[in-house]
């Protein structure tokens, strides 16, 4: 299976139509139909490596301040507890807790209403554990790699570039600030020579980082999405944009 980073952005995108939700739909067209998910969203950001293991995760509405229309999207995809435990064989000697709490939330389903409607296929969520560098998360992320071999898709869902004290609440399409521009093109410098550890050393490219990522939790689905993949492997951008200014839309396809 290819692996893929999907850059998120705002919630409504999973209702109102627009471009991006066209794009993810043909995008998921262009894939092999994956046996199963494997999904590493922004919005489980926390201490420690969990991963859900119900038969039938809830839909999760963690945001606040949107339309009711956007609280009451469902999306009833099935768990697979043997997944769960598959991806803790993987990750060892890293403990990985098997979570019955989590869900699906937004980072995840915002992106799979458009991908896979009929929420058919079984969707696994792993946190992201707050404690560890974005070097030590492509190292732990690399264990992921046999999982491709078996038909699970590796689908990281975030946003490059991620600023929200920028952004440009409820004003006119403005264009991307210059520090996003230059960070964006940078990571693309990265995965087009393949050079997949550079894209876990963002921090190293001073301002322009602090500013597109200022916070950690969104840039790191892209490094569980490169970590598993090698070096001869096609990479492609099949979404590209910029939201409000100071929100990256890319989309990372690798194989």
């Amino acid at each position: 299976m290819p692996t893929l980073f999907i850059g998120h952005g705002n919630p409504m995108n999973a209702i109102v139509p627009g471009p991006y939700g066209d794009a993810w739909t043909r995008l998921a067209g262009e894939l092999p139909r994956p046996r199963s998910i494997l999904a590493v969203s922004a919005h489980w950001f926390v201490p420690g490596t969990r991963v859900t293991a119900q038969e039938r995760p809830r839909t999760l509405h963690d945001f606040g301040g949107f339309p009711r229309e956007l609280s009451q999207v469902q999306y009833p995809a099935p768990g697979s507890p043997a997944l769960a435990r598959r991806v803790g064989e993987l990750l060892g000697p890293t403990e990985v807790a098997l979570d019955e709490r989590w869900g699906l939330d937004h980072g995840t389903w915002s992106v799979l209403v458009h991908m896979f409607p009929s929420a058919d296929v079984p969707v696994v969520q792993l946190s992201i554990d707050e404690t560890l560098t974005a070097v030590e998360h492509g190292r732990l992320a690399r264990g992921l790699r046999a999982l491709r071999d078996e038909g699970v898709l590796v689908l990281g869902s975030g946003n490059v570039v991620h600023n929200l004290h920028a952004y440009a609440w409820g004003r006119h399409p403005v264009d991307p600030y210059d520090w996003g521009v230059r960070f964006e093109a940078r990571m693309r410098e990265h995965l087009i020579a393949r050079d997949f550890a550079a894209v876990a050393r963002y921090e190293e490219l001073g301002s322009d980082a602090t500013l597109s990522a200022p916070t950690p939790e969104h840039f790191l689905p892209l490094v569980y999405a490169v970590a598993p993949c090698d070096a001869d492997e096609p990479v492609s951008f099949p979404v590209e944009g910029f939201d409000g200014g100071s929100i990256s839309m890319l989309a990372v396809r690798i194989g």
